[in-house]
């Protein structure tokens, strides 16, 4: 079972491991792989994503049941389309525990309760998430060489 927690400021060096690990971002190779968060960012991005998230953004680490960061749920507005994408994301050292399905879960409940009608999420086609995402009642929106776009209909 796991839990979700706010992180502090200094929690930051987890995401900082999450994005710098090849491995937990082998799903993001289309668009570049690993994402560099260097510490002197941590304060801006805790700004926006957890001091003021406002009602467009949400983030969230996840906890094993000792207590260890084993990856982090969000979701965000995307104005530019104007619709709220979903985040999972689970370091690979710990997957296949069940921990993104809960995590996805936890996510979409909590996305419901703050009155987000709509998930959506882009994911690169040779990603094997797309198969967490549909068993936990995402459904195909579009798909293109590269990306598949699913959505969850939250008002059930």
């Amino acid at each position: 079972m796991i839990t979700s927690c706010k992180p502090e400021l200094q929690d930051l060096w987890f995401k900082q491991v999450l994005l710098s690990d090849p491995e937990t971002m082998a799903y993001n190779r289309a668009w570049g792989g690993t994402i560099p968060f260097p510490e002197e960012r941590w304060s801006a991005w805790y700004d926006r994503w957890i001091r003021c998230p406002e009602s467009e953004r949400f983030y969230r680490y996840l906890r094993d049941e000792d207590g260890v960061f084993v990856g982090e749920i969000a979701y965000h507005l995307d104005t530019e389309d104007n619709r709220y994408l979903a985040d999972v994301l689970i370091h690979a050292k710990y997957r296949g525990r069940g921990y993104g399905s809960q995590g996805l879960i936890m996510l979409c409940k909590t996305a419901k309760e703050n009155g987000i009608p709509v998930l959506y999420d882009e994911i690169a086609i040779d990603n094997p998430a797309i198969r967490l995402f549909l068993r936990s009642g995402f459904t195909e929106v579009s798909r293109t060489e590269e990306a598949i776009l699913i959505k969850k209909d939250l008002s059930d």
